[in-house]
């Protein structure tokens, strides 16, 4: 019953300890919110960037199991945001309510109870004073009846004196019973009011603060069971994140990866032939009879159709080799001339080869020489319709490397910047060919949308024929002639990237060719056609160009180790382009310096 200063310490701790849960609960959620905002920017931090190479990457299907568990990692931070949310509104903003309600209710509690205690102790102030008051009118009564028996016993004494002395002393006595009456008031209204006091008000008051006390402690014990339901209604979809990123780790097809590498990278060269037996014998035999030099040109051709296997190996050149390129070719100083013997005739089947000849010599003999017409194509295919005539079997064997390095070195860079032409002729073949399929089907695409938009605005514009008062048909007329415009622009367009895409289309290897230059078999028609086709040329990686002899050549001009790097039968695509050190003056055309060819 007197245990309220303890009770009022007691039910502090209890606010103090929800308040402390309240805190932790506030700190869990921080950690949430924190844990979601590192794992949204760790899965932000690894997707592909757009218009990027790692976002090709992304088409295999690891990186793509890879982005699917970035995008389930989104997810699973989501769901901790989620746990954040439901733990701040259903348990933090729920209890710092409940804890100001609380204090409000301990405090009215507390305070009856202080009400009570002093209005008891009010009334025992009451009862003591009307007890001093009663034990004082006693007092004074028996003083005055003492005086007045004094008074009487004395014959001295009048008798008004003893009349004064009696009234008085009846007076204290009356005082004396009005103070006893009072008293035993205030003692059984005290009485009362204490049985009230310690039997109904202090146990009501009590009561209420032990069922304020239970409350709180069924409510804490709520907000504990929240906390763990919170976590709970995520867990099934952290499960179904955590079985999305199982199943597209199942997804993964090995195969698929790899044959998306070979359409990748899959150039459309044709693997080079087997390499010849070179005999060096030859050179010690110095007699040179008429037959040798009749079986010569027989064996000239042959030796011209065996080259065709060194010269196909350039797609596999060596990386030392290209990068030589890059560097400033190496001129040789000119040598000493030779004897006019027999055994000194040019590549004769029982004389040397001849050392290439250093580049001045080639570029004065390629001036000075008779040049021959053959259609070569224009500077910028598609853009500039002029065409240059002059002989470019000439160029390639008096130029030599130089012209080649610079171009293998343009080859290199537009690689590196991830430029090149408009036709993508500085790719290999089956890349060109998807390249301008791709561009073809964009095109395509953006045909059919205007198709479409002009399909609309020709309804609406028999639409505004019919009722004048919905619309003015003439500014349909002027977006129709624009819409016409473009078409006409993007048809354009479409038949020049169809033109090149056959052009490729035509060059690739059928299975057919593959099977004759496996079998070793040869026709003359195909070679008569490719040495006609004058777009046949074309570039190889270390700089040379490659053309089909003509049979002229072939039976007038011997064959050198020159030539056989750079002569070839079969036609290999176009894969870059080519660039003008010199300006050539023929009798075909000018060539001036620098402009570039797509080759």
């Amino acid at each position: 019953m007197d245990q309220f200063d303890t009770l009022e310490k007691h039910t502090q701790w209890g606010i103090d300890i929800l308040e402390k849960y309240i805190k932790f609960v506030k700190d869990r959620t921080e950690i949430e919110i924190n844990y979601a905002k590192q794992l949204r920017n760790l899965a932000k931090k690894y997707q592909p960037k757009k218009n990027s190479k790692e976002e090709d990457e992304y088409t295999y299907s690891s990186c793509q199991a890879f982005l699917a568990t970035l995008n389930e990692m989104n997810d699973y931070a989501g769901q901790h945001e989620v746990i954040s949310e439901n733990m701040t509104s259903q348990i933090t903003m729920e209890l710092a309510r409940y804890v100001q309600e609380l204090k409000q209710e301990r405090k009215s509690h507390f305070h009856d109870g202080r009400k009570a205690q002093q209005h008891i102790e009010s009334c025992w102030k009451q009862l003591e004073s009307s007890k001093r008051r009663f034990e004082r009118d006693c007092k004074e009564a028996d003083r005055a009846q003492q005086y007045f028996e004094k008074m009487d016993a004395d014959i001295n004494v009048t008798k008004a004196d003893v009349e004064k002395a009696r009234q008085q002393a009846q007076l204290r006595h009356q005082m004396a019973e009005d103070s006893k009456g009072e008293y035993l008031s205030t003692l059984q209204k005290f009485n009362h009011e204490q049985r009230e006091h310690y039997h109904t008000h202090i146990p009501n008051i009590f009561q209420k603060i032990q069922d304020m006390e239970e409350r709180r402690i069924i409510r804490i014990g709520e907000s504990m069971k929240t906390f763990a339901e919170v976590d709970r209604q995520v867990t099934p979809i952290i499960g179904k994140c955590l079985d999305e990123i199982t199943k597209a780790v199942d997804s993964i097809d090995p195969k698929h990866d790899s044959q998306l590498v070979i359409d990748a990278f899959k150039s459309g060269f044709e693997p080079p032939g087997d390499v010849d037996f070179e005999d060096f014998t030859q050179p010690i035999k110095r007699a040179v009879s008429e037959s040798s030099l009749s079986n010569s040109k027989e064996s000239k051709s042959e030796s011209r159709f065996s080259s065709k296997s060194k010269g196909k190996l350039w797609p596999f050149i060596k990386k030392n080799k290209l990068m030589s390129l890059l560097t400033p070719p190496y001129q040789p100083p000119p040598l000493p001339p030779s004897s006019a013997s027999p055994s000194a005739l040019p590549n004769g089947p029982q004389s040397p080869k001849q050392p290439k000849e250093p580049l001045s010599h080639r570029f004065n003999e390629f001036m000075t020489s008779k040049p021959k017409i053959h259609c070569f194509r224009s500077l910028k295919r598609g853009q500039q319709s002029q065409s240059l005539y002059f002989d470019k079997e000439h160029m390639k064997r008096r130029l030599g490397r130089a012209t080649y390095a610079v171009e293998a070195r343009e080859y290199i860079l537009s690689l590196k910047l991830g430029g090149g032409p408009e036709d993508y002729s500085n790719l290999p073949p089956e890349q060109r060919r998807k390249k301008l399929q791709q561009k073809v089907d964009e095109i395509n695409k953006d045909i059919q949308k205007e198709l479409d938009q002009r399909e609309a605005l020709t309804k609406m514009k028999d639409v505004y024929i019919k009722n004048p008062q919905m619309g003015d048909a003439a500014s349909v007329d002027i977006k129709l002639a624009e819409l016409g415009q473009n078409l006409e622009k993007l048809r354009l367009e479409v038949q020049k990237f169809e033109g090149w895409l056959a052009e490729v289309e035509g060059r690739l290897p059928v299975r057919t060719e593959v099977m004759r230059r496996q079998s070793g078999a040869y026709e003359p028609q195909s070679n008569t056609l490719t040495v006609t086709n004058c777009v046949q040329d074309r570039e190889s990686p270390d700089g040379g160009y490659t053309e089909e002899p003509s049979q002229e050549s072939e039976m007038k001009t011997p064959t050198t180790e020159f030539d056989d790097e750079f002569d070839d039968e079969e036609p290999l695509p176009t894969i870059g382009t080519c660039k003008a050190l010199y300006t050539f003056d023929g009798k075909g055309g000018i060539l001036q310096a620098g402009p570039r060819s797509f080759r």
